[in-house]
């Protein structure tokens, strides 16, 4: 449920954009039993050949790579990626359109929250949504119109409670909800039958 798309208004573009480089800078990537390492190895050659891929077609569509991306060579074994950031990206492109499960963010620049929220909403996809405001107008509004699964109101979209149902809509999920009391409907198959007393 990590943020890929980070929809951003106008008025505060430059700043986040400032504010996520600085922080993205902090992050150490490397063996995660190491002391101080926040991002370990891709999961193999494949994934890591296709988050190259995203990151390539982000560029050739238009993307501007403003941090990241670079492939990092650890003495542990595996595929070490350096998280990327692109700036410039639109709704249309391949990388905002598909699910990359790569470490790449794309900032998505927009006038205000009426299209923020219609950017949010305009995907085959809807695991997850967040939203950052001091709103109380525009929280209500978001978590009664995002169409994901799952909202929320100033946190990160990664990780959920155990006890409350996942799951998202559209692609990102059909049906029952997994965790909580709706996990029971998600492992069962329901069989019906009749006897004749």
């Amino acid at each position: 449920t990590a943020s890929s798309r980070l929809i951003v208004t106008e008025g505060i573009h430059d700043r986040f954009v400032a504010a996520v480089i600085e922080r993205m800078k902090k992050l150490v990537v490397g063996n995660p039993l190491k002391e101080g390492v926040h991002i370990g190895a891709v999961a193999d050659a494949r994934q890591m050949e296709s988050n190259l891929k995203y990151l390539e077609l982000a560029k050739s569509e238009g993307g501007k790579l403003v941090y990241g991306g670079e492939v990092i060579t650890e003495d542990t074994e595996g595929y070490y990626m350096q998280p990327a950031l692109f700036t410039g990206t639109t709704n249309d492109m391949t990388i905002n359109r598909e699910e990359a499960f790569a470490p790449i963010a794309c900032v998505i620049k927009v006038k205000d929250y009426a299209e923020a929220l219609a950017t949010l909403n305009d995907t085959n996809f809807g695991l997850t949504g967040g939203i950052c405001t001091e709103s109380l107008k525009y929280a209500t509004d978001f978590k009664r119109n995002a169409k994901t699964g799952c909202v929320m109101v100033n946190l990160p979209t990664a990780g959920t409670d155990y006890h409350v149902p996942f799951g998202g809509r559209k692609d990102s999920s059909f049906g029952p909800r997994e965790q909580g009391t709706y996990a029971k409907e998600f492992y069962t198959v329901v069989k019906t039958t009749y006897i004749r007393a």
